[in-house]
């Protein structure tokens, strides 16, 4: 069936005997709904089609464009059939016109590269064979009517012939030139008629799709492609969203303009189309690891916090302490248990962090590091960043107004990471207020009012407006107003101050890597956690672990929260109104680093050590404020000890937690 071209009615009839064998549940689905109207899909896989007839098979691969209606006409004749078995055992059996088959190539040979490629490295080799593209909605058109096809009759031999719009000429209906039919002669009829009631319409959409930046190089500017949405397939999906699409690249002329050069510019006609929302990460956890998991934490079951702290040496391992930071740096990645009570409201899960430092402090280091960890992950700079780039903006395209992502849209169920905060103009810091507490972007622009998704973390760093000045707030130090900062459950203060036990260690640490041979360096990574491993075990924990609060930790947080109140002055009053959901969000954070599905009275103060750390509050334990000199202990679970005693006291509750 591979080296020539079947004959068509050969090719339904095939189909269709395909259809009855392995589909006919479906098909009854489909004929049993009620609504005779819809367009009804027919999701078939193609490894199934490839074990049927490897024939049928390669042709579908190689000539889409003429074998996927010839499907649909076989899904109508298969349906027939099962329709003839129904009508006389059910009520309500009713054969639809509309029903589409839809081609999925997961588990098939066609999930190779080049029938899966990046959208950048679409070429004409391409063009007319059956695709598969990986990328996220930038832009949603409207959802349009067009004219799928239309019957005319030749007024000379009264002949009738179907006309169908093509997209390479924007969805045009050109007529032929002469009359198409062909009988014992050939007429030359110039003149055609419509016939009336002929007219069908089908629903008609555009997207753009762009692909990962995380898959590029460094230099490498993500490309997009316009795809064309039809009948069932609009509106599945929207700015935002990740999704897989199989269809048949072809090309459209450009607007004719006036001195303009007239291009073919790339477009994909869309079979399938599948959101992988629910499955953004694409980190695959073996058996074995979780096993490892299980085991890592069984060893360190007499001294948990060296287990964790042998998990936070990991992360950014080329630069020397910050144990503060790191360990905030984990629990914003990991985060908290989304809550939504009776009335639907959510208050939510992802906590947001902000670095405040010097120059030098390794700020944007942490930054690229944190969004290696995350399986979904946008870096942008203030200065490089809009309103509009951050959020949403509204483009005009071909006349229409459509919306295009920003930032925190196509971060949505990850991280966004924001260098240089204070570079941002203030109307833009105020865009973003919405998008970081209620997790959504309200947009009213152009004439389309709508509300997209932002669930995503947020970690900003930024430089103190000259020099630090304990004394004064930390809105004055950054320029950042209340409201924007107290929407960030960890801010955390990295100041280079001359301490010169700190420069010591720091010197022999970094002379000592210069010196050691490359033996002593491969010792030293065997010991600790890889990106790849700790990636795996971040999505593990977010995925397994569900954290409930015990009441040994709801009271001390209670008790924490009530003396940070009494102690706030009336200024800071408001931003304490927050630390509660945050102190909740980062001790369920804890438990899961420490792979637990309770929050332990160690889970809770934990969190108070880590917003302690914070200067958006007054710190009720000794600490110098500086993040940039706390280092890795060679005891943490003896030091945890005093700092659990010291709070304890601060507390009040020494006596209920002896």
């Amino acid at each position: 069936m591979v080296g020539a071209m079947p004959a068509p009615e050969t090719v339904k009839k095939s189909f269709a005997a395909f259809l009855i064998r392995f589909h006919s549940s479906d098909l009854r689905s489909i004929i049993l709904s009620a609504d005779l109207t819809l367009h009804y899909p027919l999701i078939v896989h193609f490894a199934e089609i490839l074990n049927f007839d490897p024939g049928l098979a390669h042709l579908l691969f190689s000539h889409p464009t003429d074998f996927l209606p010839l499907f649909d006409e076989g899904a109508h004749r298969s349906q027939r059939v099962v329709f003839q078995e129904l009508k006389d055992m059910k009520d309500g059996a009713s054969e639809k016109a509309y029903i589409h088959v839809r081609i999925n190539i997961s588990g098939s040979p066609l999930e190779c590269p080049e029938t899966f490629p990046s959208i950048g490295r679409l070429r004409v080799k391409h063009r007319g064979m059956l695709l598969t593209l990986r990328g996220t909605v930038i832009r949603s058109g409207a959802v349009k009517m067009i004219e799928g096809e239309r019957e005319y009759q030749c007024k000379k031999c009264k002949g009738r012939f179907k006309v169908y719009p093509e997209i390479e000429t924007g969805n045009r209906i050109n007529l032929p030139s002469s009359c198409p039919s062909r009988g014992s002669k050939t007429c030359a009829g110039v003149s055609f008629q419509c016939i009336e009631d002929s007219l069908i319409c089908h629903d008609y959409q555009e997207i753009k799709i762009q692909e990962s930046a995380q898959l590029l190089g460094v230099g490498s500017i993500p490309r997009s492609i316009p795809v064309v949405l039809m009948d069932d397939l609009v509106d599945l999906v929207k700015a935002g969203d990740d999704v897989i699409i199989t269809g048949v690249l072809t090309a459209k002329w450009s607007s004719g303009l006036k001195d303009v050069r007239c291009d073919l510019d790339p477009i994909i006609v869309a079979n399938f189309v599948r959101r992988t929302n629910e499955l953004k990460s694409e980190t695959e956890i073996p058996d074995d690891v979780i096993k490892e998991f299980e085991q890592f934490w069984s060893h360190y079951r007499s001294t948990p916090l060296k287990g964790r702290n042998a998990i936070l040496q990991g992360i950014c391992p080329q630069i020397f302490g910050l144990f503060t930071v790191k360990l905030a740096i984990a629990l914003t990645m990991i985060g908290g248990v989304q809550h939504v009570d009776a009335s639907g409201t959510k208050v939510r899960g992802e906590p947001h962090m902000l670095l405040v430092g010097d120059p030098g402090t390794g700020k944007s280091q942490l930054l690229k590091f944190a969004a290696k960890l995350s399986n979904r992950s946008v870096i942008t700079t203030g200065l490089g960043s809009t309103s509009a780039g951050l959020t949403v903006t509204a483009v005009k395209d071909s006349g229409e107004w459509m919306l295009e992502a920003g930032a925190l849209v196509l971060a949505d169920g990850g991280l966004c990471c924001i260098d240089e905060f204070d570079s941002m103009r203030e109307h833009d810091r105020a865009t973003i207020h919405e998008a970081m507490e209620q997790q959504t972007i309200s947009v009213a622009k152009a004439g389309l009012v709508t509300t997209l998704s932002t669930r995503t973390t947020v970690f900003g760093a930024t430089n103190p407006k000259g020099q630090y000045d304990p004394n004064q707030s930390l809105s004055v130090n950054t320029t950042l107003s209340g409201p924007l900062l107290s929407r960030f459950d960890i801010v955390l203060v990295l100041l280079d101050t001359k301490n010169p036990e700190w420069d010591a260690i720091v010197s022999s640490h970094i002379l000592a890597e210069k010196s050691k041979d490359n033996q002593e360096k491969k010792d030293d990574s065997d010991n600790m956690w890889s990106l790849p491993m700790l990636r795996r075990y971040i999505h593990y924990v977010k995925q397994h672990f569900r954290p409930v609060l015990t009441k040994e930790s709801e009271q001390i947080i209670s008790s924490y929260y009530q003396l940070q109140r009494r102690s706030a002055t009336d200024n800071a009053a408001r931003t304490t109104v927050r630390m509660l959901e945050s102190l909740i969000r980062l001790a369920q954070a804890h438990a899961r680093l420490m792979f637990r599905n309770e929050v332990t009275q160690l889970d809770a103060i934990a969190a108070i050590l880590c917003v302690e750390s914070s200067m958006t509050i007054s710190a009720i334990v000794d600490s110098d404020g500086n993040a940039l000199h706390s280092n890795f202990t060679d005891n943490p679970d003896q030091e945890y000890a005093k700092q659990e005693k010291l709070i304890l006291e601060k507390l009040r509750l020494i006596e209920e937690f002896p």
